[in-house]
């Protein structure tokens, strides 16, 4: 399975029904493809839709209806539009369960760094300042290793977004979450050994007495 697809599956099956969830770009919009089967999520951008749907097929894209990466999407019945001040309000007012983010580095603290990367052009920081502070939960969604080198940090080297506010790591090798400060391996991925995930990843972490393989 492609390593994105396989951390997308996974991160679906972290929202309940009735969430009202944020996805960020890139990885995380995979997410709204994998909802499992019957369950119910109101998923929200911030550049102001409230009912995304699944990607849509290519051929079908209409440019005119965009996340707030610009990329085109589709909406379930139901789905509800408004402006910014509103769709920020939703969001800083803490009515986002989950947000998933994609992310640069994380920290085993929490600490997360998503939107700079000193003397290169990305995209900045769109939303993810007020998402990170304003929603219950915050999913970072990211292939483990970039260049070979841990994305799971002791400490971030690059400008935070925000400081202790990342709750689960879902990547191609594990499953974290951040408890009480500190990194616990939950799951690891299917055939991933937690020797493998020890030997890439350079933040410290305990391993949970329930550890398991991911279920995709």
């Amino acid at each position: 399975m492609d390593p994105k697809e396989l951390i997308a599956r996974r991160a679906a099956k972290e929202l309940s029904d009735g969430y009202v969830v944020n996805l960020g770009i890139g990885l995380p919009t995979m997410v709204a493809n994998y909802l499992p089967e019957g369950k119910e999520v109101n998923f929200q951008s911030e550049n102001g839709i409230m009912g995304l749907g699944p990607a849509p097929e290519a051929g079908n894209e209409d440019y005119t209806l965009t996340n707030a990466g610009g990329q085109p999407v589709t909406t379930v019945p139901g789905a509800m539009f408004f402006d910014s001040a509103t769709s920020f309000g939703i969001i800083r007012g803490g009515h986002v369960d989950a947000t998933i983010l994609g992310a640069l580095e994380v920290s085993q603290n929490g600490d997360i760094a998503n939107w700079k990367v000193p003397g290169k052009l990305v995209p900045g920081m769109g939303g993810a300042m007020d998402l990170v502070s304003g929603a219950k939960r915050v999913i970072a969604a990211m292939i483990h290793t970039q260049k070979g080198d841990s994305k799971i940090k002791k400490n971030c080297t690059l400008p935070l977004t925000a400081a202790g506010k990342v709750t689960d790591i879902i990547t191609d090798l594990a499953y974290f979450k951040v408890i009480n400060g500190a990194l616990v391996l939950m799951e690891t991925a299917p055939g991933v050994s937690v020797d493998q995930v020890r030997e890439n990843t350079e933040a410290e972490f305990s391993v949970s007495e329930t550890i398991k393989e991911m279920e995709i």
